[in-house]
């Protein structure tokens, strides 16, 4: 099995920029990523390489600033939302689906701290 598709892993970052053509050359230079750029509907999306393997993206922001959101793998979307909730958290983003990829949600701790839960499909 694949140890980013591991439920509990880390398995995607998703950086959120004004200016992706100067995220994309800075962290070419730093971490030595290389990057793709792909269609998709509503605009252009970015995928961050590490060798043939993705491991994240970086997309346009819409307020202006940058943030980082790190998807950790879950074996059942629904399930995570309904113990985060429980738990005190709060959903900021409903469980969305990704085509071919997975669903994923959006959960908030009760301090405010963000992180995305993704259930891969297949």
């Amino acid at each position: 099995m694949d140890p980013f598709k591991t439920p509990g892993a880390v398995s995607w970052g998703q950086l959120s920029t004004p200016d992706v053509e100067a995220a994309k050359a800075y962290y070419a230079k730093v971490f030595g990523w290389t990057m793709e750029t792909m269609p998709m509907p509503g605009g252009a999306y970015t995928a961050i390489k590490v060798g043939d393997s993705s491991i994240g993206g970086i997309t346009p922001s819409t307020d202006g600033k940058s943030s980082w959101l790190d998807y950790v793998t879950v074996a059942d979307i629904e399930a995570t939302v309904a113990t985060a909730k429980a738990a005190g958290g709060r959903v900021v983003t409903p469980v969305t689906e990704i085509p071919t990829v997975g669903r994923f949600a959006v959960l908030a701790h009760a301090q405010g701290g963000v992180i995305a839960a993704i259930q891969y499909a297949g």
